[in-house]
């Protein structure tokens, strides 16, 4: 009877979260999951009986930083009951039994297509304390288990991954080998979580893959699903990332057209603007494929906007093959850019590639950098005086009576105001700017969604 009663007493869970949105995704559903045996969420991470260290191989060094975060936890601990530690993500699928083998405080490795196994985890080390290796890809055997555990998630802006994995075998990058192939959900499982997500509160809803477009499932689409959402009542904006030109189809191209839920920002990873580098690269694109998907987009839709990721001096770049990406930088003036220095990743085809001069290398970065800076300032600029939708998500913690929201190209902004307004979209006049956020004023007293 005594044993009963320990057993059922509520003990605490702390994530610490790198990387993607699908990563972000991953964290919220393994709280939903543990929370069947007793584990709730802490913010408190010195209070945790499961600390959870959710990685990303796309972090340079990321093996290693992930044994740095492991002495935190082992310090943070010190005088403490060690808590169950696990780590999660792409960083336990590629290097589980390097992680294991060289820190025996690391109770368990679950890869992120696993960790619908997290609870029989927890509960086998809190009885025998065995290291494991979960690693498996069992990417249709993890959806049909989470289908069954509702989604708690009540943020006005919310994740739902819809596809996992990728086919495209990119030289540089390392999802194909941590994520495994191409999966996508079921067409009805994404609804009815989207329905939860809407019930939660959940005012906008982004769907999320490592090639979302590559998403089908029987005869269905991306832009089916964005069809379907289109159609529902209190849900207000919808995105997806990430795309890959390739998967481009018409219909999604239509989407962008005929969906007026669907913002008018597509991010749209490029990654350079020479051809012969993305042939190096295996990207399965080319530049004049590229900007036809850019013109034939705006022919559709006159207010979108496009983000997209650059790797600055890939092996074999050259002077004119980095003035072609900034080139490409210019003509298409992207607002928002994700541009990194080439990190070789152990296991991908292109870390046996001879690097570029390290020196070099940054000097081209910040030469791009400020090129896309510059844009973003003058894109800003723009944007003074302007009328904007934003869509609050929360109350500023340490400010009174500022709130925070997101306008339909993703834009920070700021705003004061007496009323709770979190959940709401409002018309917001800008009226300055910095590098990172847009302040404004509301000027409407209504709300969109109730208009």
């Amino acid at each position: 009877m005594v044993q009963k009663k320990r057993n059922n007493l509520k003990k605490k869970i702390f994530i610490k979260t790198f990387g993607c949105q699908m990563n972000e995704y991953d964290s919220n559903r393994i709280l939903d999951i543990t929370k069947k045996i007793n584990y709730f969420p802490t913010t408190e991470k010195s209070e945790a009986d499961c600390y959870i260290i959710n990685t990303c191989h796309i972090r340079e060094k990321a093996t290693e930083k992930v044994f740095h975060d492991v002495g935190r936890v082992k310090k943070e601990y010190k005088n403490k009951k060690k808590p169950i530690l696990i780590i999660t993500g792409c960083v336990a699928q590629a290097e589980g039994d390097l992680i294991l083998k060289k820190d025996r405080y690391v109770d368990a490795v679950i890869g992120p297509q696993s960790y619908q196994s997290i609870n029989k985890i927890i509960k086998e080390i809190e009885n025998k304390k065995d290291q494991h290796n979960i690693t498996d890809f069992e990417t249709i055997k993890k959806f049909d288990e989470l289908k069954l555990v509702q989604n708690h998630n009540s943020n006005v802006s919310s994740f739902l991954t819809i596809q996992e994995g990728c086919d495209k075998f990119c030289k540089f990058c390392v999802v194909p080998y941590t994520r495994g192939p191409e999966y996508s959900r079921n067409f009805s499982e994404i609804l009815n979580e989207a329905d939860e997500l809407i019930r939660n509160g959940s005012k906008e809803i982004i769907l999320l893959g490592q090639n979302v477009n590559a998403y089908k499932d029987k005869n269905k689409r991306l832009s089916d699903i964005i069809f379907a959402l289109e159609k529902k009542k209190d849900l207000i904006r919808i995105r997806y990332y990430t795309s890959h030109p390739k998967d481009m189809t018409k219909d999604l191209l239509d989407a962008h057209k005929e969906c007026t839920k669907l913002m008018p920002l597509l991010h749209l990873p490029v990654q350079s603007g020479s051809d012969k580098i993305l042939k190096s690269m295996n990207r399965k694109h080319n530049i004049k494929e590229y900007l036809k998907i850019i013109q034939i987009l705006k022919e559709k839709n006159s207010r979108l906007k496009f983000a997209s990721d650059f790797i600055i001096a890939y092996p074999g770049e050259n002077e004119n093959d980095f003035i072609k990406t900034c080139e490409l930088m210019k003509r298409v003036k992207f607002i928002n850019t994700y541009s990194f220095i080439f990190s070789p990743r152990p296991g991908t085809p292109a870390s046996d590639m001879e690097i570029i001069d390290e020196k070099l290398a940054k000097k081209r970065l910040t030469t791009f950098q400020n090129i896309a800076e510059n844009i973003k300032i003058n894109y800003k600029k723009q944007l003074l005086n302007k009328i904007v939708k934003v869509l609050f998500e929360n109350k500023m913690k340490k400010v009174k009576d500022k709130y925070f929201g997101r306008d339909e190209y993703q834009n920070p902004v700021i705003v004061d105001s007496k009323k709770n307004i979190i959940g709401q979209e409002k018309k917001v006049l800008i009226k300055k700017f910095s590098q990172h956020t847009i302040y404004g004023e509301i000027i409407d007293t209504g709300n969109f969604l109730a208009a």
